[in-house]
């Protein structure tokens, strides 16, 4: 670890000092590119969210129309509920 020596200071560091000094403290100027930073930040970020959820949307669109549109695909035999039906209906006759 590096200590400073207090008997090296000089004054050089207190032009320094003031410099920092000075760029901390706020001007209406700082304030006002904060403020427009920050309402381009917001427009961007609603930008950016009303993209995710319109693709969002057109992603479950297609999948629901590519669902709807392609042909179902057939069974090797009945549905089990089909199969039950056939079963009672032939143990109690076609007049039940």
């Amino acid at each position: 670890m590096t200590h400073h020596d207090p008997s090296e200071y000089t004054d050089e560091y207190d032009d320094l000092d003031t410099l920092l000094a000075q760029a901390r403290q706020l001007t209406p100027a700082d304030l006002g590119a904060a403020d427009r930073f920050l309402t381009r930040r917001r427009a961007a970020r609603t930008r950016s969210r009303a993209g995710w959820l319109t693709g969002a949307l057109a992603s479950a669109a297609l999948v629901a129309g590519l669902t709807v549109l392609r042909p179902a695909t057939q069974l090797p035999g009945p549905l089990p509920s089909s199969a039950a039906y056939d079963a009672y209906q032939s143990a109690w006759g076609a007049d039940w």
